[in-house]
């Protein structure tokens, strides 16, 4: 039998005065600030759009993160309209009024969680929206002092955070309505992306978008999209105007086979050129990339900063580009390393010697997943490996180790405190045949053995598990301690 909780009085106050929205609005001239958060939910929820547009005006804080009631909740146009056309109305004013606070409407689903919570009285806390200091935008903006009575503040620009996810077939209403609101009021409303994901859709509907954000205020970009490099040399001008990004993710570039390779340097020269341009780049992620055998020097002297994260997988590069990347200044300061479904069977493991080495002081997770690398290249680079002192995870499933390399691998990493979780390849030891079918009992056997070994070197807690793929369906069958099989496993 459940306990019904009565309403609080807070509740009750709230209700009583949205019966009558013309009281309500009237009242908000007189409201404490603290009565603010739980009103607005209460009109939000339902409906009362008078009350909202009426209260986004009065609104007491520097931001009002809208996102965050709206995650859980069916978007109602009309209600969301309300808002907006509260926006509109102090957009319209010549001046701002003295008590007019808001400079930030924050849509993100993810941000400021807390707030309405805190506000509620159901969770205890404190806001750092009270003081509009807390709350920055974008850009700083000069503030009027406020302590002197009588002073009107200059009119500026008010900002719309929001984070983009653009797919062709769907519709994002939000959207549609803000785009109408900033081309109604240019130049008075900025719309500001911090993340930006970009799937399927015609460049042309892109730039229509992209026209109306600030890119500036763009720090996180992932272009999922099946482009010929030419579409991507298209989109390069929207990058460069990105100044303030520091993740960037671009997926399945393809080059055109009727392209002579003169036009396929100037495209690439056009794409990798926008990355001067990006100063706060930390973190770059390339996936299944055409062009970059043979070219990833030209992105590589691009790059103005250290960056903290590098991802490229499921891309060929050349013996060149890998001794250019691990002589890169670029590199010198890395704490990810990714080169999963890079083929490195046939490349001197000099340069990736190298540039282990020259990362061995702040590399922390790294991953040489379906590299091809084999035992005498990996036992070449096992003391360089030996030597990076921060390194918390090492993956490198997919490559034909022998269970002699492994033990030798434990030997060489069970100095390094901070590795925790190493998941690696089933030994070729453990295999039946040629076409790659396990055989547990086999890899249940080299697992234990292992996991001895760790007990007798001290290090019991550093998690050692196998991953590998199935040769029928592509599935991953791990195992730590007992196997977590695919179906094709499984008994009929």
């Amino acid at each position: 039998m459940s306990l019904w909780a009565p309403p609080t009085l807070l509740e009750m106050a709230g209700k009583n005065l949205l019966r009558n929205e013309s009281l309500a609005i009237a009242a908000l001239e007189e409201l404490p600030m603290e009565l603010f958060p739980p009103l607005f939910m209460a009109a939000f929820n339902r409906r009362r759009r008078k009350t909202l547009k009426a209260m986004v005006q009065a609104w007491p804080f520097a931001c009002l993160p809208l996102g965050a009631l709206m995650k859980e909740r069916k978007f109602h146009r009309e209600t969301f309209q309300a808002v907006l056309d509260g926006l509109d109305v102090l957009l319209a004013q010549d001046v701002r009024p003295r008590r007019w606070k808001l400079q930030v409407l924050d849509l993100r689903k993810n941000a400021h969680q807390d707030f309405w919570t805190v506000w509620s009285g159901t969770r205890v806390g404190a806001c750092s929206l009270v003081d509009s200091e807390a709350t920055q935008p974008l850009r700083k903006k000069q503030r009027v002092d406020r302590s002197r009575a009588g002073v009107r503040q200059a009119l500026a620009p008010l900002e719309v955070l929001v984070d983009l996810c653009l797919k062709e077939g769907s519709r994002d209403e939000v959207l549609s309505c803000l785009l109408e609101k900033v081309k109604a009021r240019e130049g008075l409303l900025h719309l500001c992306c911090r993340r930006l994901r970009i799937f399927a859709m015609p460049m042309q509907n892109i730039k229509t978008v992209l026209k109306m954000v600030r890119l500036d205020s763009v720090q996180d970009l992932e272009v999922n999209c099946t482009w010929k490099l030419s579409t991507l040399g298209r989109f390069a001008l929207h990058l460069g105007q990105m100044r303030n990004l520091r993740r960037l993710l671009i997926s399945h570039i393809h080059l055109s086979s009727c392209a002579s390779r003169e036009e396929e340097d100037e495209r690439v020269s056009q794409f990798t050129s926008q990355f001067l341009s990006l100063h706060h780049l930390q973190e770059l992620c390339l996936d299944s990339i055409s062009f970059l055998e043979g070219r990833l020097n030209h992105m590589l002297r691009c790059l103005k900063n250290p960056l903290e994260t590098l991802s490229i997988t499921n891309c060929l590069l050349s013996e060149l580009d890998l001794k250019h990347l691990s002589q890169s200044p670029t590199i010198c300061q890395l704490k990810d390393l990714g080169l999963s479904g890079v083929n490195l069977t046939t490349v001197s493991v000099r340069s990736l010697r190298v540039l282990l080495e020259r990362t061995s002081a702040t590399l922390q997770d790294l991953d040489l997943d379906e590299c091809g690398i084999m035992d005498p290249q990996f036992s070449a680079i096992l003391p360089a490996l030996s030597r990076c002192s921060q390194l918390t995870t090492f993956s490198f499933c997919g490559n034909p180790i022998s269970m002699a390399v492994l033990e030798k691998l434990l030997r060489h990493t069970i100095g390094l405190s901070n590795l925790s979780h190493v998941l690696y390849p089933a030994p070729l030891e453990s295999y039946e045949d040629v076409r790659g079918t396990l055989h547990l009992g086999r890899l249940a056997y080299l697992h234990a053995k292992l996991k001895r070994m760790l007990r007798e070197s001290g290090r019991p807690g550093m998690v050692w598990f196998s991953a590998n793929p199935c040769p029928h369906c592509g599935d991953r069958t791990f195992y730590d301690p007992e196997p977590i099989l695919c179906s094709c496993y499984m008994p009929v």
